[in-house]
């Protein structure tokens, strides 16, 4: 089988520094090949001129519309050309970037990798990265829904011009951040340094990477700040019945897919030696067997749910009724919208 291309998504508010972090990366002696697929909102770029240092960067554009809609199927092209050219032997790459517009939901792209076949088939997401301006983020965020989004949706959110803010300011960013994603990392980067190790290949939107990768994976959340986005975690100590798990989610993804940004979790499933993992963008979900539970481990389900206005009460109440003790064939869970 041939190996995956990992891509990472780097999105973020506009001025928040995706591209002053992208230069970095481009210009680290870090021995990695990587093709950049850029895109600007407005007709023309200056991003090329500012990011190309040599002849051996692959860098693509994509002008004239934001790549969470109107170019959509420009992305797929491009990165069915870019594979194309690589099997060929014409470029060389061990690694694609995508620096979303500032007024780009990431969702979209991301979805590309779930529903694309041409796409999955050669490629694999890696991660999103959220670039957040500490100095204008709490505006930001309270008069633009993009920006709750971006962090929304994030594997890892970077936070920049933190030396703008005092430590009171940040931490109330930090605490707001958290409310609306509580699964994703935070980390502070200065004019674009950040380790590579933090950033590329961390497997973020890999659903058995969740317990390895992220020890800290559902942690307690801060309180909510009124923003439309949130984020809350469900636990569940009892043994859960999986067919009723995933008909209740399935109902739920057509009922409120398209506010449901991202969940994903771990299943302590009745009579399953492993863990059963899944995650989803939107409407888009899927699962697979993790890794067994050891000896004397502590067995319990958590789920973790993004996004924008989501029923909290409802999917708890259902989600309880999904334990074995109480799910049986003849009781479906009901879902209301």
């Amino acid at each position: 089988m041939t190996e995956l291309i990992p891509v990472t998504i780097i999105t973020g508010f506009l001025g928040s520094g995706k591209t002053t972090m992208l230069k970095r990366i481009l210009q680290g002696d870090h021995g990695m090949r990587i093709a950049v697929i850029e895109n600007e909102f407005a007709a023309e770029s200056i991003d090329h001129g500012l990011l190309v240092q040599d002849s051996d960067e692959q860098i693509v554009e994509m002008n004239n519309g934001c790549i969470c809609c109107s170019v959509r199927g420009d992305l797929i092209r491009i990165l069915g050309e870019l594979h194309a050219r690589r099997q060929a032997g014409t470029i060389g790459f061990d690694h694609v970037i995508i620096e979303t517009t500032g007024l780009a939901a990431p969702g979209p792209v991301a979805q590309t990798f779930f529903a694309e076949p041409s796409i999955s088939e050669f490629y694999m997401l890696d991660a999103i990265l959220t670039v957040v301006d500490a100095r204008h983020a709490q505006q930001q965020l309270t008069a633009h829904k993009e920006a709750q989004e971006q962090v929304g949706f994030a594997d890892r959110i970077l936070l920049s011009k933190t030396d703008l803010v005092s430590k009171d300011e940040l931490a109330a960013l930090r605490q707001r951040l958290v409310a609306i994603n509580g699964r994703a990392s935070i980390q502070k980067v200065s004019f674009g340094n950040v380790p590579l190790r933090d950033i590329l290949n961390i497997r973020g939107f890999n659903l058995n990477a969740i317990v390895e990768l992220e020890p800290d994976f559902l942690g307690e959340l801060g309180h909510r700040h009124g923003d439309g986005v949130q984020s809350f975690v469900y636990h569940q100590s009892q043994p859960l019945n999986l067919l009723q798990v995933e008909n209740f989610l399935d109902a739920v993804v057509q009922l409120f897919g398209a506010q449901l940004m991202r969940y994903k979790g771990i299943l302590y499933v009745a009579d399953l030696p492993c863990r059963a993992v899944f995650q989803g963008v939107h409407m888009l979900m899927g699962s697979e067997l993790g890794a067994p539970w050891r000896d004397g481990e502590t067995r319990a389900s958590k789920i973790i749910f993004i996004g924008r206005d989501l029923p909290q009460d409802m999917l708890i109440r259902g989600l309880d009724r999904c334990v074995v003790a109480l799910a049986t064939a003849d009781s479906p869970v009901e879902v209301a919208a």
